[in-house]
């Protein structure tokens, strides 16, 4: 859990040495027959790397959440708990009354709401796949009423946004019945993942509590494998901190599959895996960050070595070999794959190949790398076999 003291930290950070990395850009619309001003946060080194891409978050009414969201997605990128994003600020100062008004009888989205609705599907997210190289995750934030807007999305016949992050959300009086409409069973028959996150707070009027809790309710009935629901509920005696938690609070679950493998996950998704099924588990988990977030990190040492028992323990260490298949696939230059290779043909007492598996894995560790004589030491060990 994040905690509280936290928020304020990123809070704080996210003011801070944003300029030289942020575009201001003035995007003409033919949905709504004028210009819109929005601001585009690039991520460091994105220069860089011409093949890397990048997860696009759109955060509506930039000038309150615009720094708070870059502030987060910077330090959670630097704490390796979720990839570099582009972030993209839609400024709605002098139209906000229009771009998010429905219909008070219906629920209904208002023919200027809806044009904006448009403006965001159709131009804004068009013109930032033609020129950034932006992954498929797709993230809308909204507070307030703009989180209202952002639960139509959800009506959708084609899934293209994957987390739907709805802050201190004021929604229509008709939004059970919206969500009972949308048939969010399509999200089941797409190979993606998918958030949709809502907070309740304490410094909300009771009225307002009670709306959020009985949505809350509903949608933790809510059972579709990859669409996660997050109903959250956040202490605190005023709005404006309530939505400074809760987006560090919602960026930590909608990109959980990205971190690395934590205690919780262990326990609740690996622990009781065959070793063949943990395998295909870390497996999955790195192609499906490759796939999402445009980011090839290999594998992360520590979740080998969180499933290295499974597979050493379990059936006689027969997956030993598969695991470094594994590794070496998603991972080539890591002397792992190697090591576990050749521990499995050392265990069936094939030696010379063991041996070879071994000084292959050695001639891929850095000479400073304070494992590397524990490693040669395998080398030693057989070298009289």
């Amino acid at each position: 859990m994040i905690q509280k003291t936290l928020s304020l930290l990123f809070v704080l950070f996210s003011f801070v040495g944003f300029s030289q990395k942020t575009i201001q850009h003035s995007l003409e619309s033919d949905i709504l027959k004028t210009t819109r001003n929005i601001k585009i946060y690039i991520p460091e080194g994105y220069e860089m790397d011409s093949i890397k891409n990048y997860p696009l978050a759109i955060v509506l009414e930039e000038e309150l959440l615009f720094n708070i969201y870059v502030g987060n997605s910077v330090l959670f990128a630097k704490k390796d708990k979720a990839p570099k994003q582009i972030v993209v600020g839609i400024s709605m100062e002098e139209t906000k009354g229009q771009d998010i008004s429905f219909n008070r009888n219906t629920g209904q989205l208002t023919s200027t709401a809806n044009n904006f609705y448009a403006f965001l599907r159709d131009e804004v997210i068009f013109y930032m796949e033609s020129n950034y190289r932006t992954s498929p995750f797709i993230s809308l934030f909204g507070e307030g009423y703009s989180a209202n807007l952002i639960s139509h999305f959800l009506k959708e016949d084609a899934a293209f946004i994957n987390s739907f992050i709805c802050i201190n959300p004021s929604f229509s009086d008709f939004i059970g019945g919206e969500l009972q409409s949308y048939n969010l069973d399509k999200f089941s028959r797409k190979d993606n993942t998918f958030y949709f996150y809502t907070n309740n707070s304490t410094s909300f009027s009771t009225d307002k509590q009670s709306k959020i809790g009985q949505i809350q309710t509903a949608l933790s009935g809510v059972e579709i494998k990859n669409f996660n629901i997050i109903n959250d509920v956040i202490t605190t005696s005023n709005s404006v901190s309530a939505a400074s938690e809760a987006i560090p609070r919602a960026m930590n679950k909608i990109f959980e599959i990205y971190s690395a493998i934590s205690d919780e996950e262990f326990n609740e998704k690996v622990k009781d895996l065959a070793p063949s099924d943990a395998i295909y588990y870390l497996e999955n988990k790195y192609l499906e960050i490759d796939f999402l977030f445009g980011a090839n990190l290999g594998i992360r040492e520590r979740d080998i070595f969180a499933i290295e028992k499974i597979i050493i323990e379990k059936e006689n260490g027969d997956k030993l070999r598969d695991f470094g298949k594994m590794i070496l696939k998603l991972y080539p230059t890591s002397h792992l794959g190697d090591y576990y290779i050749g521990r499995y043909y050392e265990s069936g007492k094939m030696f010379k190949k063991a041996l070879k598996q071994y000084k292959i894995g050695y001639g891929k560790m850095d000479p400073a790398n304070p494992n590397s004589d524990a490693f040669y030491e395998n080398i030693l060990r057989l070298g009289g076999q």
